[in-house]
């Protein structure tokens, strides 16, 4: 099973609509998948799920357990501030260490409305990756300017199509 994490609890975000699309192209390919939307974490998770209430609230603990239980995963890492969104630190955070997401493989795509497709934050979202164990795809897609590639759900940008596609492959290989 591979596990899309939406990275930003923002209602009705374009990285939800990025999730929802590469989980067709996995399934094109035979793959199953489930998608983990941060936004549906609950409010209080930060004050009641984590380090001394670590494993203390089960509406937590159930979207960290299907992050934590999956074969791969995939990170759609849009860029806040230039760097990915706060939420998803957190959230990263609350997962059990230094087993949670330990040797487990990952593929990121990074999103921004700018020029730079999300390539820091994907960069600071590696390194903490790397330090809890975690093996990332080396092939990064950075998806810029976004609002201006995406109509209807779909990517319109005949590149970024590649790169997704090529991803999707070599996350299936890996």
């Amino acid at each position: 099973m591979i596990t899309i994490v939406v990275g930003t609890n923002r209602k009705n975000s374009i990285s939800r609509i990025i999730a929802d699309y590469y989980r067709t192209i996995l399934e094109s390919k035979g793959a199953e998948s489930q998608i983990v939307d941060l936004v549906d974490l609950p409010e209080d998770f930060i004050s009641s799920a984590l380090y001394e209430n670590n494993g203390k609230n089960e509406a937590f603990n159930k979207i960290r357990e299907r992050v934590q239980s999956a074969d791969k995963l995939v990170f759609i890492v849009p860029e806040y501030n230039g760097s990915f969104p706060g939420v998803l630190k957190t959230f990263i955070d609350g997962l059990k260490y230094p087993e949670g997401v330990k040797d487990k493989k990952a593929a990121l795509i990074g999103i921004s409305s700018g020029v730079q497709g999300g390539v820091f934050a994907m960069s600071h979202l590696t390194d903490i990756f790397n330090y809890l164990g975690m093996h990332v795809l080396a092939l990064k897609p950075k998806l810029a300017a976004i609002e201006q590639n995406l109509s209807e759900g779909k990517i319109t940008n005949d590149f970024y199509n590649q790169l997704l596609e090529s991803q999707a492959e070599k996350l299936l290989e890996f």
